[in-house]
């Protein structure tokens, strides 16, 4: 779509506080952990279906992730570039991510 990558001045140098880092590890570790189980049904030969399955899982525990950090960007850095009037700016690097999750 040819947008620009827009990279904001930090304005905070705590992007993610430490109770949400925490969350958004469970759930990588949990997605890490069925990846994992992933190649060990490649290598145990299962069915296609499970393995499938076992994918869907995993991509839904890195959706979590995601959401939980687009929560975040909103809550932060948007919110902070808006109220430091960089609204135009913030509503483009904004729409490149939602863009870029999207694809």
């Amino acid at each position: 779509m040819g947008h620009r990558v827009l990279s904001l001045p930090v304005l905070d140098k705590i992007f993610v506080p430490d109770e949400r880092k925490a969350e958004i590890r469970r759930r990588l570790k949990r997605a890490r952990g069925q990846v994992d189980g992933i190649e060990r049904m490649l290598e145990a030969n299962r069915p296609c279906r499970e393995i499938l399955q076992q994918i869907a899982a995993t991509q839904e525990a890195l959706r979590a992730a995601s959401k939980l950090m687009v929560h975040n960007y909103l809550e932060s850095c948007v919110t902070q570039g808006i109220k430091a009037g960089r609204g135009k700016e913030t509503y483009d690097e904004f729409l490149d991510v939602i863009y870029r999750m999207v694809r």
